[in-house]
């Protein structure tokens, strides 16, 4: 197997790998509340950046009419009671045991970076403060086990990061998770500022040698605690780019029958290096899957993304299964909102769909997470909730007691308030009850 080559990089960059690993950690001075008894271990999250349409999804319509519904006509039964999916999802509707829909996910926001905020935290926006993600706050109680000897970073996003909000909120900026860049449907997986072509390892390890050896400036403050601590630092980056730690990256160790399985297509490869790092112990990864904001020709784009997430979500889902991982990993996908039930036929939409925040998708598999099921419903059109509306803070509950995080533990914050895991009915945050019915 060909040696990945690395490309240079400075302390900083080391110290921002490094992420909430062991050195971070240490004397942080943060309460890591977790209860032991959490069913799940690790959370995979299938970010649809942009908004996927629920009803082209998991809440097909057919009986809505052509204007709402487009050509998608011929929604497939699965073997769960009341759940029928978009025909061109047949593999994950085969699996429809493993994973359990909410068809009544709601905020009644329309704007991409006041939803995205308000599903990955939980919390309303426009506050005067900006709290974590979920991510940022399962790396701040889970992260501390780290994985691979603390060397990789316990929140890793695949392969962009979403750019709506600043994803560790008021944390430091340690638990703002660590992007890999690259794409992992290339030969090799290049990790974007870490990898890059034509400079070998022990190219590498010579430039090491020299920055060191010029850098008077190390030499005069040698035992400085910080310069200390900034070494030891260094040497755990480069312990995971070189070693055996940072081969979790390297999808090339995979069969090819197994990449095959997942797609050969950025989505597909995500997903299986998403697989890889929950079972080396990272405990968040999110897959930042792109292209969803279909207003203009919604369902080209649908018969082009469909099929590769169909593949790619299968594939996780019984991969997991086979492993068994499942049973210890959650799976959650779903975006920001929903998009028009009803589809704008006029120019310049050609048959595109708005957002639309009154109601849309999650789905949730593994981790104490039951599968067969679906929660919720809409009206005939898909345009309201009609049955047991979840709003975010719901979903993010339930997700926190299965990892075993205390729901009344505190976030730690510069102003010293009483912030906790999740709010409180005095905050004033829509909120309906833990989703007791999947757990």
């Amino acid at each position: 197997m060909d040696k990945i080559p690395i490309l240079q990089f400075s302390r900083r960059d080391a110290l921002r790998l490094l992420g909430t690993g062991s050195l971070l950690a240490a004397g942080a001075g943060i309460p890591l509340r977790a209860k032991p008894e959490g069913k799940a271990k690790a959370v995979i999250q299938i970010w649809m950046w942009g908004g996927p349409s629920h009803t082209d999804t998991f809440d097909p319509k057919p009986s809505a009419g052509y204007d709402y519904r487009g050509p998608f006509d011929k929604p497939i039964a699965t073997k769960t009671a009341g759940l029928e999916i978009n025909e061109l999802m047949p593999l994950v509707a085969a699996q429809s045991r493993q994973y359990s829909v909410i068809r009544s996910m709601t905020h009644g926001i329309y704007a991409h970076e006041t939803a995205s905020y308000a599903v990955q935290t939980g919390r309303k926006p426009g506050e005067r403060l900006v709290y974590p993600c979920t991510g940022a706050v399962v790396s701040l109680f889970k992260g501390k086990d780290g994985a691979a000897g603390n060397l990789i970073p316990p929140y890793i996003v695949l392969t962009q990061p979403q750019g709506r909000f600043s994803e560790n909120g008021f944390l430091p900026e340690r638990y703002r998770p660590f992007a890999t860049g690259g794409d992992p449907a290339q030969a090799r997986f290049a990790v974007e500022g870490i990898v890059a072509p034509g400079v070998s390892d022990q190219r590498q390890k010579d430039r090491r040698q020299l920055l060191h050896q010029l850098n008077t400036l190390e030499h005069a403050m040698e035992n400085d605690p910080s310069i200390k601590a900034l070494d030891q630092a260094e040497r755990q980056a480069y312990e995971l780019i070189l070693g055996d730690a940072g081969k979790v990256f390297d999808l090339a160790e995979e069969k090819d029958e197994m990449r095959d399985r997942y797609g050969r297509n950025t989505f597909g490869q995500s997903c299986l290096a998403a697989r890889r790092l929950v079972e080396r112990g990272v405990p968040y990864v999110t897959i930042n899957y792109g292209g969803w904001d279909t207003h203009v020709q919604n369902f080209q784009v649908m018969r082009q993304k469909l099929p590769q997430m169909d593949k790619g979500l299968a594939a996780l889902l019984a991969d997991l299964s086979d492993r068994g991982l499942l049973d210890s990993t959650i799976v959650w996908w779903g975006g920001e909102f929903g998009r028009t039930p009803k589809v704008m036929w006029e120019a310049p939409w050609n048959g595109g769909r708005n957002h639309w925040g009154a109601c849309f998708c999650a789905l949730v598999a593994g981790g104490g997470f039951q599968g067969g099921r679906v929660v919720g419903a809409t009206d005939a059109k898909g345009e309201e909730v009609k049955d047991r509306p979840v709003y975010p803070a719901d979903l993010i509950g339930t997700i926190y007691e299965l990892l075993g995080i205390d729901l009344n533990a505190r976030l730690p914050n510069p102003q010293g308030l009483d912030l906790r895991v999740i709010p409180t009915a005095a905050e004033g945050v829509p909120m309906a009850g833990r989703l007791k019915e999947l757990v």
